[in-house]
């Protein structure tokens, strides 16, 4: 049930609402009740006190010496006193009590009638007393405060407040009490309560609507992403993530596309690799075999076989470069090759390449040039790697090169480091082609006119061997116009002066 993670989300956010309304509901519901309660004592204990102060100076000046018989004959005088106290006061209800803890009195709201009748004395008869327990702690001198039924004397829970009437020897004889129905916030506490869980309620659904909207933005992506990981597993690499927004989610959508379209490249280029590399080992070998087969049985004459012993050759040496450079990109992912680095001059290094490609540049007819800083310029790299890759560019640009066209070879110096472009007039490179050039198993001649004896591992070698160096190579191209590839070296001084 919960192992979705839209399904936890949104659980989640219940069960903290819940609880959230839950506490706030207790704390308010609480604080009320307690400030209610408080306030009720306050205004008890201050008619207490009031009443309290009043009796005591009355029977004072009275000069009887029975507190008994000063209530007994001034009970007509005091009800008035008590009610007039208590008429803006709702259910405030006073007693007036002898030393033994009988009711003598009643009076305050019109709750108090139902103590003593309308006059507020009670009679032999009618009495009513503390319990027992109350007339003890009076005896002792103490004010009572309580809220509870005053052990059964009250039906429902009262805030009680009873101030002890002592005469001038210190002796207890007599006490005021004053009431008030403890439950009087009830209705309004009811009331607050369906008021704050509804308006929550209410709160909560439109949360739970807003965090539905925003949620489902959030996982519809991841579920888009998990089922195209899935097409991925399966071999399909055109599956795509809609994109929606600006926001992370969407930049992670499109992170995982640009992924996707990387491994659709990757997958496309090891098919190209697989059958570009199937279709030169069997052309050689088909080609050897058939010769071979033609000599031993007789076929090809024998002032012939000199001729066809060298097309074996070729492409003998033909397998022999497909394999070596196989066997370069596996050393090199497996970080077995290592680089020697030292100063050597990379001018007399493209010198040499340009001489040893003489016959080609003839061929063609193209228009060499070579522009350098300065007749030597050394650089801080390792000798056969860079010249792997110098000669690989270069092999690439006359292949490449349009009859009679400009061939250019620059080394120039910018900023302590040494860069390197081989420039050729001819094909180019199409521009959508050009982020996978240095790519393995890349091929910019898909239709192999130009192209007959690469597999597209040249510039992947040159690129590893470049950043293994931790320079750049870059290139640039106006397709059907010209190409320009260059990298970068540390310049470095001659080894007979460092």
């Amino acid at each position: 049930m919960f192992k979705s993670v839209f399904i936890k989300y949104i659980s989640a956010f219940m069960l903290i609402n819940i609880l959230s309304i839950l506490l706030s509901t207790t704390i308010i519901t609480t604080l009320a009740n307690s400030y209610d309660e408080n306030n009720k004592i306050r205004t008890v204990s201050g008619v207490a006190y009031s009443i309290t102060d009043f009796v005591i100076e009355d029977y004072v000046t009275s000069g009887r010496l029975s507190f008994n018989d000063y209530l007994n004959q001034s009970l007509h005088d005091i009800k008035p006193i008590l009610d007039i106290m208590a008429i803006n006061l709702d259910d405030i209800v006073v007693f007036i009590s002898d030393g033994a803890g009988d009711i003598k009195l009643a009076g305050g709201s019109e709750r108090s009638k139902t103590y003593a009748g309308d006059d507020g004395i009670l009679s032999d008869d009618e009495e009513i007393s503390y319990p027992p327990e109350i007339a003890k702690q009076l005896q002792e001198g103490g004010t009572i405060i309580r809220t509870d039924t005053l052990d059964g004397f009250f039906t429902e829970n009262h805030i009680v407040y009873i101030l002890p009437i002592t005469s001038l020897d210190g002796k207890v004889v007599g006490s005021v009490m004053t009431s008030t129905v403890a439950s009087g916030m009830d209705e309004l506490m009811n009331a607050m309560v369906k008021t704050i869980i509804m308006s929550s309620l209410w709160l909560m659904l439109a949360a739970l609507i807003a965090i539905y909207i925003i949620s489902e933005r959030l996982v519809s992506p991841i579920r888009a992403m998990s089922r195209a990981a899935k097409e991925f597993a399966a071999g399909h690499f055109d599956v795509r993530v809609p994109v929606v927004g600006s926001d992370e989610v969407a930049e992670l959508a499109e992170a995982f596309n640009n992924m996707a379209s990387s491994l659709e490249h990757s997958e496309e280029m090891r098919r190209m690799f697989l059958a570009n590399v199937s279709h030169d080992l069997r052309t050689p070998m088909t080609t050897i075999s058939g010769f071979i087969d033609g000599i031993l049985d007789g076929a090809i004459p024998p002032e012939k076989h000199e001729h066809y012993l060298g097309v074996i050759a070729t492409e003998v040496r033909r397998l022999s470069r497909l394999v070596s450079s196989l066997l370069d990109i596996t050393r090199i992912q497996a970080g077995e090759r290592k680089f020697n680095m030292e100063p050597f001059d990379i001018c007399e290094q493209a010198r040499e390449i340009i001489i040893s490609s003489e016959q080609r540049l003839e061929d063609k007819k193209l228009d060499v040039v070579f522009d350098a800083d300065a007749d030597n310029l050394y650089v801080a790299a390792d000798r056969d790697a860079i010249h792997q890759i110098l000669y690989n560019i270069c092999d690439n640009a006359i292949k490449f090169s349009r009859e009679g066209g400009r061939y250019e070879i620059g080394i120039h110096e910018t900023g302590g480091k040494i860069t390197v472009s081989v420039y050729n007039e001819g094909s180019g490179i199409p521009e959508e082609d050009l982020p996978y050039v240095f790519d393995r198993f890349y091929k910019s001649d898909k239709s192999r006119g130009l192209d007959k004896t690469g597999v597209g591992l040249g510039l992947y070698i040159a690129r590893t061997i470049i950043e293994a160096h931790k320079e750049k190579i870059w290139v640039e191209s106006e397709y059907g116009k010209w190409c320009r590839f260059s990298f970068t070296l540390t310049k470095t001084l001659p080894a007979e002066e460092r």
